[in-house]
């Protein structure tokens, strides 16, 4: 039987999230990991070089515009653990309310993003890709921006790596994220209410509570 968008949800309240194998395997497994990768939304780091980036790129950002195409992003690389059946729930989702995307655009280029799914104040993050120096980077300044102005207070990122923890990423025990997950759960935030900002605000509030 395939999973639902509905049995999904209740996996992300209760902190487990899905993956498979390899994109054509058509079995999903559940992971719910011992250190659980987030990043704290006072902690990111905004440096000198990706500040200049954002200021000078010329890129754009946009919300929900193009949810399929930011997963189908993350999926174009020679492993991918997005299958056709974590794809379709995850549109199922978008649909739904509970899953959205932030876009980079150089032009009418998609060249970057992130998507993940949000319940209460918690933001699960899925997957980023960059098709352009710093894309990826950009997307996740713009999102963790969103996140505080909408009132969010957990971003899951699942695991840490290093690209993350450069960033301000960090890993805390399995006890620890369900205390936080249990506190998010119980509190509301929009992730679609903020306006898409300038660069240079995304900048400004980074450096005043980095």
């Amino acid at each position: 039987m395939s999973l639902t968008p509905e049995l999904l949800l209740h996996a992300y309240s209760i902190g487990i999230f899905p993956m498979a194998e390899h994109r054509d395997d058509p079995e999903i497994f559940w992971v719910d990991p011992k250190r659980r990768g987030i990043l704290p939304l006072d902690g990111f780091h905004i440096s000198k070089s990706l500040s200049r980036r954002m200021r000078r790129s010329g890129y754009l950002v946009s919300i929900d515009r193009d949810f399929e195409g930011v997963v189908d992003g993350c999926a174009d690389r020679a492993e991918t653990w997005i299958s056709d059946e974590i794809r379709r729930l995850y549109v199922a989702l978008f649909e739904r309310g509970h899953a959205h995307s932030l876009e980079v655009w150089e032009s009418d280029r998609l060249v970057g993003g992130v998507y993940g799914v949000t319940l209460g104040s918690a933001f699960f993050g899925e997957s980023m890709f960059s098709r352009r120096t710093d894309a990826s980077k950009i997307a996740l300044a713009f999102l963790v921006d969103r996140l505080v102005q909408a009132g969010f207070t957990l971003f899951d990122t699942q695991f840490l790596t290093p690209h993350l923890a450069s960033l301000g990423g960090i890993e805390i025990p399995r006890g620890t994220y369900h205390r936080l997950l249990k506190e998010a759960l119980d509190n509301t935030a929009a992730f679609t209410a903020p306006p898409v900002p300038k660069p240079q605000d995304v900048i400004q509030r980074s450096t005043q509570t980095s």
